[in-house]
């Protein structure tokens, strides 16, 4: 993965980690199932992880980490276990239904289901999710959850150590009330994420984490060696609806890297690995000439991480300027730029719109040109709008980024706009992008967010509101209103409000949306039950 992934993750404080997936629950796009008529019940199946960081869901922010608590934990809502787009749909796990929200959206109230229990036989109930959220906030304790939820009122005194209540939340029995001190409008997404999944109301709080937590999910982790290994095990009194068929997993956390992971698969001594969609494509790995591509091993879905090319909108160039940004977004010839920046045609999906096409309400807008440019319509729209014909283009200096800012350069000069380059390293681009005054006109992004909800994708990217997101400082009041008003609504009503959204604003054209990274899976010959989304989703899968 190129450095300018690494840098943007700390666009909100956040480490690297891979949202690539949910625990293979978030960042997800969920294939069909495939199966056999061989599959069966128990057994034990064999994991690699070169990346596990923590496995207390405080705490928790890597790939493997988040795909180890996929199996333990039991959340307020979570995406089901089904193919796209349901198996993207956020739907209520421990709550009863969507929470009700507070006309000015600040207050979230969820009603718990009775039945959950963690493994050592007590009952879940909205005390387990309130210390969840409070130990995310504890003084000392460095959780990546605290980008999301430092609005909750009171949590700014939680972590300066003034208070030990967090006074925003509050648990009563099977109720769950949530206030915030600004309107929020995807908490309901959040809840998600493994860093509020439900532990103990006595669980302590360590900024080294606990190894060892009661979980309320399918599974529970009842041995954890660092460096060497994890053991997980059924939860006995485990009643919920997720499917749960293998006995457990064994983890071998000794292998020193993805690729010698991805080596364990490879060779039967694993059953699936934790590695980024980039060490799938390594050269000389050749997955697809040996196992073939969505056959019985190598899997190939669309994901999540959004490449665009952002567009300043506080700099004269393309202020008030539509005609400009449509004409940019007919004059690229994506299919190019995104060779430039990736290592096989595998990789990548093109697109021209902001909402991947695997989330619900999705819908196909055909706005502008993905696989060759239309010069005829950019130049109509170019023709007068050029404001001088120059365009400073920021970009990291990593190789795959900046040949694809070359590419670039060369496809808008074709319409009249002179691009000059600017190459930075990857922390130093995003500083100079932060910076008021900075004089960039242009740059190359990959956006990853860490669940899947449309919100990440139009709110985060193009409301005022949230200006880490919103780099190119986008204001429309217009689509400010829509955003703000689609992010009030739950389930169908919000998807087909956000599909409509999508359409209308990629056709304004804030930013020139380019491709989705492709999220690759090798799992070994005998593993069954498959469900992607994008990667194996481990609670799902059987032996043969």
């Amino acid at each position: 993965m190129d450095a300018w992934v690494r840098s943007l993750r700390t666009l909100r404080t956040r480490k690297w980690l891979a949202s690539l997936v949910f625990g293979a629950s978030i960042l997800t796009v969920v294939s069909g199932a495939t199966g056999s008529t061989g599959q069966r019940q128990g057994g034990i199946l064999k994991i690699a992880i070169s990346d596990l960081d923590y496995v207390d869901p405080a705490l928790s922010y890597s790939f493997g980490g988040w795909a180890i608590l996929d199996t333990t934990c039991a959340r307020l809502m979570t995406y089901p276990d089904k193919p796209v787009p349901e198996g993207l749909r956020v739907v209520p796990e421990v709550a009863v239904d969507y929470p009700k929200i507070s006309h000015n959206g600040k207050t979230y109230t969820f009603k718990l289901r009775s039945g959950f229990r963690f493994s050592d036989g007590t009952p879940v109930r909205a005390s387990a999710f309130a210390r969840a959220i409070s130990r995310t906030l504890a003084p000392g304790v460095d959780s990546g959850a605290r980008a999301y939820i430092h609005d909750i009122v009171g949590a700014a005194d939680l972590l300066a150590g003034a208070t030990q209540v967090l006074r925003g939340v509050s648990a009563r029995g099977n109720t769950l009330v949530v206030h915030f001190t600004r309107p929020v409008g995807d908490f309901t997404a959040m809840t998600t994420m493994p860093f509020l999944c439900a532990v103990p109301p006595t669980l302590p709080s360590d900024p080294e984490g606990v190894r060892l937590i009661p979980s309320a999910g399918p599974y529970v982790i009842t041995d954890y060696r660092p460096g060497q290994r994890v053991t997980i095990r059924r939860n006995r009194f485990y009643r919920g609806a997720r499917p749960h068929r293998v006995d457990g997993f064994d983890v071998d956390l000794s292998v020193a890297s993805p690729s010698e992971a991805l080596d364990q698969v490879e060779a039967g001594k694993a059953d699936w690995a934790s590695a980024l969609s980039p060490n799938y494509f390594e050269p000389g790995r050749d997955l697809a000439a040996k196992f073939g591509v969505d056959k019985s091993r190598f899997f190939v879905r669309p994901g999540l991480i959004f490449r665009h090319l952002i567009f300043n909108h506080s700099r004269p160039l393309f202020r008030n300027n539509e005609r400009l940004a449509q004409a940019i977004n007919f004059a690229l010839d994506r299919r190019e730029l995104a060779q430039a920046a990736t290592t096989s045609p595998l990789a990548y999906r093109l697109t021209d719109q902001y909402m991947p096409p695997s989330l619900p309400g999705y819908r196909d807008g055909n706005l502008f040109p993905l696989e060759r440019p239309n010069l005829t319509r950019a130049k109509a729209l170019a023709r007068g709008n050029l404001r001088g014909g120059k365009a400073v283009l920021y970009v990291s200096s990593s190789p795959q980024p900046f040949a694809l800012a070359q590419a670039a350069k060369r496809q808008l000069s074709k319409i009249g706009l002179d691009v000059v380059l600017k190459p930075l390293p990857g922390q130093a681009v995003l500083n100079a992008l932060y910076t008021p005054g900075e004089p960039w006109d242009i740059a190359v992004s990959l956006w990853a967010p860490d669940y899947a909800d449309p919100f990440q994708f139009m709110n985060v990217l193009f409301d005022p509101r949230y200006p880490s997101g919103n780099i190119g400082r986008f204001d429309s009041p217009a689509f400010t209103t829509r955003m703000r008003r689609a992010g009030r609504l739950q389930g169908s009503e919000r998807y087909r409000a956000y599909g409509d959204l999508d359409v209308a604003l990629a056709h304004h054209a804030p930013s020139a949306p380019l491709s989705f990274l492709n999220e690759a899976t090798l799992v070994s010959a005998r593993v069954d039950c498959i469900i992607l989304r994008p990667t194996l989703d481990l609670t799902a899968a059987c032996l043969k």
